[in-house]
């Protein structure tokens, strides 16, 4: 999996390709995590090009939603497919992050 890395302003945007699952889990985790850092938490992922999110995806996304949680943000998910979204709903992790259409309405929710 690649995970593409924009700024947009004073956001970042991160666009993983392909399935999160197993290590790249753990990959998207890291590199979220710097992110947030570099970016005093304003943070969105593209979620265009993910196929598909196992349960090592969705604890990749909970422990990013934490650590944002610990500094009064919220993690902001866009444009994420129908399979991704009815993960999200079956393990009752959806509500724990902001969903958005697309990354001009996800960057926007920052002003």
């Amino acid at each position: 999996m690649q995970i593409e890395t924009e700024r947009q302003g004073a956001v970042t945007v991160l666009t993983p390709r392909g399935p999160v699952v197993a290590e790249d889990a753990d990959a998207l985790r890291a590199q979220g995590s710097r992110a947030i850092a570099e970016s005093m938490g304003r943070m969105v992922i593209n979620a265009s090009a993910v196929v598909y999110v196992d349960s090592r995806g969705i604890e990749a996304l909970l422990d990013l939603a934490d650590e944002l949680a610990d500094a009064g943000r919220v993690l902001k998910l866009c444009a994420c497919n129908e399979t991704v979204r009815e993960v999200l709903e079956i393990t009752e992790t959806s509500a724990m992050l902001e969903h958005f259409e697309d990354v001009p309405s996800a960057v926007r929710s920052f002003l």
